[in-house]
């Protein structure tokens, strides 16, 4: 199995830390409004990878955070927490800003079949853990302090920027950007910021009432689960260039270790082409999604048409298409549910076998679906093939297994024309058959005579 990882620039083959069980942290949402699809495309992909991991015999331990405070309007520790803003917008609590939002989010990736990781960590709930993590990055002497931040001191690392190269010795106070002048560093990040008074989500803690910074909750609680080196690390190119690189910082200055061996991240989606804002009011949910007649798993179908490291287009019409798709591989699987060959099981082979070069190559879906449409194509129908269905299926996640078409009750003008039809052949009167026949084809039937009468559909 090989893997893009951002840290070395470089596809690698993978080599988990133990044989028989992969860490895996996924950074979660922010959760002070709906996830929109832009968002979700971050957590198909991270289903992908679980299930790839899973179909390749690995045991996970996968760790995902719900972020309920600390995550300022700015990556860059600037602006206001998101939370407050919402709590202010919604005139409600910051906690139950959060457990609505929470609840909307597990309830989005639900309809999207994507697999919970074994661990979901609200920070509220890991504050003392945090407290501690940081504690012993003041001990190590990786910070200063200011009257109301504790900040990570970028400039005492060996090398600040090693996901996306950037160079701290180009970052120093006075040079040519303008920042918060009581860094140091404009690399310099908020570990522990001392609360206002008015400021509702604060704690008890060695630095007065406070509350934790963004980034520091990843690395703590990536720690506490995991341990201080794992394997994988998932998130959004956005993470890459501070997020990302802050946790690697607070890690190196908590044990002296880079945390991760491979992090792997997600492209943006574009609608239209554009990057997705409120100005352009193309900020979609799934709900939005409903609303014009696709089901939350056409939407998971479209992402299998890219690679999880390009940039993927979302179009009213690519969902269309996706719809279509998504109702033909249905449809394919249901008829090989029905046949009654037998398929010779070096067939079956090669197909496995091609379908896991395609997952094992980076997580390549555009290829693996070319291996699934040639088994639903294939002339023969079997149950050999709807049982390989069943097993790519672990991979796609598209519950081939309980899917039920819905019944469609034919019109009574409809059903007037098939009985009319019938009574023709009965009466040997093909010219009125083929007539009628025409005519439900009009209508958008298929009409099929078989050994057991007319069909139409």
């Amino acid at each position: 199995m090989k893997i893009y990882n951002t840290l070395s620039r470089d596809k690698e083959e993978f080599q988990p830390i133990d044989e028989k069980e992969v860490r895996m942290y996924s950074c979660g949402p922010t959760v002070y409004n709906y996830a929109h699809i832009g968002n979700l495309r971050a957590y198909l992909f991270m289903d992908s990878l679980r299930r790839v991991l899973e179909y390749n015999g690995y045991k996970l331990k996968h760790v995902m955070n719900i972020t309920d405070v600390g995550h300022m309007t700015s990556d860059a520790d600037e602006g206001e927490d998101k939370m407050m803003k919402a709590a202010r917008r919604e005139n409600k609590s910051p906690y139950d800003i959060a457990d609505f939002y929470t609840d909307a989010f597990l309830k989005d990736i639900k309809k999207l079949n994507i697999e919970q990781p074994e661990i979901i960590a609200r920070a509220t709930e890991h504050v003392g853990i945090m407290e501690e993590y940081v504690k012993k990055i003041i001990d190590n002497g990786y910070t200063y302090a200011t009257d109301d931040t504790v900040y990570f001191d970028t400039s005492k690392l060996d090398k600040y920027g090693v996901l996306s190269n950037r160079n701290v010795e180009d970052q120093k106070a006075g040079a040519r950007v303008e920042f918060d002048t009581n860094k140091k560093n404009i690399s310099d990040f908020a570990l522990w910021i001392r609360a206002p008074k008015e400021h509702i989500m604060q704690w008890d803690s060695f630095f007065g009432k406070s509350y934790p910074g963004w980034h520091l909750e990843c690395s703590a609680m990536g720690y506490h689960y995991l341990g201080d080196h794992f394997d994988i690390h998932t998130g959004g190119i956005d993470h890459i260039p501070v997020h990302h690189e802050n946790e690697i910082a607070q890690s190196k200055g908590f044990s002296g270790k880079q945390p991760v061996n491979y992090w792997m991240h997600v492209n943006f989606l574009l609608v239209n082409g554009e990057k997705m804002s409120k100005s352009l009011n193309n900020l979609y949910t799934l709900d939005d999604l409903a609303e014009k007649g696709y089901e939350p798993l056409v939407y998971k179908m479209f992402n299998f048409t890219s690679n999880y490291r390009s940039q993927i287009n979302f179009t009213w019409e690519s969902m269309e298409s996706s719809k279509t798709a998504l109702a033909r591989l249905r449809e394919g699987y249901l008829k090989h549910s029905q046949g009654t060959e037998t398929v010779d099981a070096s067939i079956i082979e090669d197909y496995e076998e091609k379908f896991l070069d395609a997952i094992n190559d980076d997580l390549n879906m555009p290829m693996a679906m070319s291996v699934v449409w040639d088994v639903v194509r294939n002339p023969i129908k079997s149950k050999d093939f709807q049982k390989l269905l069943l097993k790519f299926d672990q991979v796609l996640g598209l519950d081939l297994e309980n899917y039920q078409p819905a019944e469609k009750k034919i019109p009574e003008d409809v059903q007037k024309l098939i009985e009319q039809r019938n009574e023709a052949r009965k009466n040997k009167d093909w010219a009125e058959s083929d007539r009628l026949r025409d005519e439900l084809v009009s209508k958008g039937y298929t009409v099929k005579d078989t050994k057991e009468g007319t069909v139409v559909e």
